[in-house]
Formats: structure tokens, C-alpha cells, sequence
């Protein structure tokens, strides 16, 4: 019973992707209740425009999680940052550096467009034609400016969702991909989940404030992270300033970002900003050094710039990563029972990045813990182990390990095929029969 028990506790541990830092690794995030979503026919009422109500909700706070992380040994105390909510990620790991009420969830007004741009790049071709709704032209708040009956691109639209945050944009959008605005963000509401958001619940495309829309800074910063592998958002929303073709080149469309970090922040190159009267001014920023892209979220914030530069100046003056192991590349080997073989040689899942104080990047310490024996059959690609970077008696990153090849269980046919196909072989090779 106690192997079983053991192996049980190991098998738990193995389904670990990612691992947060221990010094700032969140309370555990159960989904999220999910409320009504807007029905595909339904119209906003502008009586909820900017009306934020959570309090039908329960308490979606993580029970016991600290306002502000920890910060770890040999790390100066991070910054003072005067937003309700900030969250700091190394992009390339995921890895919490920072997080102030990250798992809270609050208003997020037009950072609500992460997503919405997600959705609209994963489910179309920027070249494919949309035409304007009189629904769509009408809609309140910032806008691209566009005309009932209008005819633009997919592409047109998300330049003009993301630099000039239309919500006219994303009306056009939405309805183009779903049929009604409504049908999208059930969609979207479904893509957000499948990202791990679980705290996100969005009832528009474009982030007017309405009762039940809500994410956190740390589903924000799950959201951007994944936008950014998308190459045309990542190029989009590092753009200062374009200037886009209307009807086959009759006019003309200038677009600025309303992102000034562009302007003022050394490496800056995202995201996107929002601001209504409930939400405050919000800011999802990225910014790349040296080959690291640091990724932060401010929430109602005073000066959104600020709190925004002095977190990621922070952290690429604190932090470093290094790579402990490629992905392909052999990290450990585990024993096999029932097999045709008796080890299984493992690799990382994926290559093996670990955040860490800048001082610590030499002095990480590398874990495996593997389910041993492993019972064949065993399948290329199959979970079997997990590896921990450690610092101290902390763990600050772990991946899976996979393996390399697959393995056979074991037969008496397949072991005679095995010891006599060589001997066939042999002699082949001698001419022999």
C-alpha cells in the first residue's frame, strides 16, 4: 500500500507543467462562477455602461493570498507601485516575479481587446473583407470612425482595434466571425478558459464597463502571453504609428498607438492600454532587452507609464534566466518494467527555461523525480517524470519529462523477434539461406 500510495503522490506531481517560483507562487485558482454571458441577439443597455457589479458573485479572492508577493532573498524590495492591482511575468517561462492583487478580479476596460484580437487572428485571414453593420457603426466609446456599410479588411480591423482601440472595430469583428457580437464572446469567453483564464468573464469585445465583465492582472498577463506568439499581433502592437489604405487606396486611415510606453520606455513593444471611469487607467506592457521580454500589468492605476517603467526597470536589473536543459535533448533515464526495454530515456518537455535573481543564474540547483519503475507500454512523448530547478530549498521552475521513444510491452513473440532478427541479419549479410 505504501508504493502505491507513493506512486500515487508522484503521478500528482508529474502533471506539473510550470512552476511558480516558490517565493511568489499564487494560492491555488479555482474557475471561476460564470455568469450569464450577452445573448447573440441581445444589444447593450446603456444603462449598465460603465456599471460593474461583482457583487452577485462570491468571493473569487484566493483564500489566504498575500496583497503583495514576497520578494526573494538578495533581491532589492521592488518599486512602490501605486496601481490596484500589478502583476510582473518573464514571458519566456511564465514565472510571477512580482504581483500585487494580481488574482482579484476587476474591470479591465479595452485590455479587454487582447483577446478579442486573439480570437479574431486564430479564426480568420487578415485579407478576408468585412462589411460595417449600422450595429456595429453605433457603437459608443473609442472608435476607428467607421461608416454603416463600409467595406475593410479583418486586418484593418485589428490595426484599428489594438493602435486606436475602436470598439467599432471589434463590433465589426465580432460579427463577421460569430454572426452577432454576443455569439463572439461566448467564444472568446471559451478561448480564455482554454488559456487558462479562469478568472476572465468578458460580456463585449471591446471592454465597455458592464455588470459581469471582469479578468485579473494575472489572467492579463496569461492573455498577452499567449497573443504575443501570434506574429501579427506581436507586430501590430509594437507599432508607434501606421497609416492604412481605405477602399482600394481612395483614402487613407492614420493610426497612432495609444500606448506612449512606446515612446518612453527603452525595448518597449506592447501591449495595450485602457482606460474607462470604473476600470481607471490600466496598461498591459511588454517590453524586450538582451533577448528577455519582461511582460506587466498595472490595474486603475494614477500614472499607468510609471508604475509600468519602474516595475519592468526592476525587473531586468534583478532578474536573469537560464536555460537548464533543450527540449530533445537526454536529461535522465528511468527504469521500465514489462518492457521490451528495460530504461526509457527522458527530455524535457519543452526546452528548459528557469527565471531567477540575476546573482542565482550559476547557482541553480536541478531535481528530477521520476515514476519508477515505469510499467510498459510506454508511448513516445508520454509524461513519466518531472525536473525542478531549485535555489536553496525552494523550487523556482519545473517541467515535465517525456520520453524519448516509445517502448513496447513485453511479449513472448516480440522477444523472440527481437534476439532472432539479428541473427537473420547476420546472416543475410553472410549469404547464408
Amino acid at each position: 500500500m505504501a508504493i502505491v500510495f507513493f506512486r500515487a503522490v508522484i503521478c500528482a506531481v508529474v502533471v506539473v507543467a510550470t512552476a511558480f517560483p516558490v517565493w511568489m507562487a499564487p494560492s491555488a485558482q479555482p474557475p471561476a462562477p460564470v455568469a450569464p454571458a450577452l445573448a447573440p441577439d441581445e444589444a447593450l443597455d446603456p444603462a449598465d455602461l460603465d456599471d460593474f457589479d461583482l457583487e452577485p458573485l462570491v468571493d473569487l479572492e484566493p483564500s489566504g493570498a498575500p496583497e503583495t508577493s514576497a520578494t526573494p532573498p538578495g533581491i532589492p524590495q521592488p518599486p512602490y507601485v501605486g496601481a490596484a492591482a500589478a502583476i510582473l511575468v518573464d514571458w519566456r517561462t511564465g514565472q510571477v516575479l512580482y504581483a500585487k492583487d494580481a488574482y482579484r478580479p476587476r474591470a479591465p476596460a479595452s485590455t479587454t481587446k487582447i483577446l478579442t484580437a486573439i480570437v479574431v487572428l486564430e479564426s480568420s485571414g487578415l485579407s478576408e473583407r468585412v462589411k460595417v453593420s449600422p450595429r456595429a457603426a453605433s457603437t459608443p466609446g473609442s472608435s476607428m470612425g467607421l461608416a454603416s456599410g463600409q467595406e475593410l479588411t479583418v486586418g484593418d480591423l485589428v490595426w484599428g482595434m489594438l493602435l486606436r482601440s475602436g470598439n467599432d472595430a471589434c463590433v465589426v469583428a465580432a460579427e463577421h466571425i460569430a454572426g452577432t457580437e454576443g455569439a463572439f464572446v461566448e467564444m472568446a469567453n471559451r478561448r480564455a478558459a482554454e488559456l487558462g483564464a479562469w478568472r476572465t468573464h468578458f460580456r463585449n469585445a471591446h471592454g465597455i464597463s458592464v455588470r459581469n465583465h471582469y479578468t485579473t492582472a494575472y489572467d492579463l498577463a496569461l492573455l498577452a502571453r499567449h497573443a504575443l506568439t501570434i506574429p501579427a499581433f506581436e507586430v501590430i502592437v509594437r507599432t508607434r504609428e501606421v497609416t492604412l489604405p481605405m477602399e482600394g487606396g481612395q483614402w487613407a486611415l492614420a493610426l497612432r498607438n495609444t500606448n506612449n510606453l512606446l515612446w518612453t520606455f527603452a525595448g518597449a513593444d506592447g501591449v495595450k492600454t485602457g482606460t474607462t471611469s470604473v476600470a481607471g487607467k490600466c496598461l498591459v506592457a511588454s517590453a524586450t532587452r538582451g533577448g528577455r521580454r519582461l511582460l506587466s500589468v498595472v490595474l486603475n492605476s494614477g500614472d499607468r507609464y510609471q508604475d509600468t517603467a519602474l516595475l519592468l526597470e526592476w525587473g531586468f536589473r534583478n532578474y536573469g534566466t537560464v536555460c537548464l536543459a533543450r527540449s530533445g535533448q537526454p536529461m535522465a533515464t528511468a527504469r521500465v518494467r514489462g518492457g521490451m526495454e528495460r530504461e526509457v530515456t527522458l527530455t524535457p518537455e519543452e526546452d528548459f527555461w528557469a527565471a531567477c535573481p540575476s546573482w542565482a543564474t550559476g547557482a541553480l540547483g536541478l531535481d528530477i523525480h521520476l515514476v519508477e519503475p515505469v510499467r510498459a507500454p510506454i508511448r513516445r512523448g508520454q509524461v513519466v517524470g518531472v525536473a525542478e530547478a531549485t535555489l536553496g530549498d525552494g523550487v523556482v521552475r519545473a517541467v515535465n519529462l517525456v520520453a524519448v521513444e516509445g517502448v513496447p510491452k513485453w511479449t513472448p513473440v516480440r522477444a523472440f523477434l527481437k534476439g532472432f532478427l539479428p541473427v537473420l541479419k547476420l546472416m543475410a549479410r553472410w549469404g547464408v539461406g
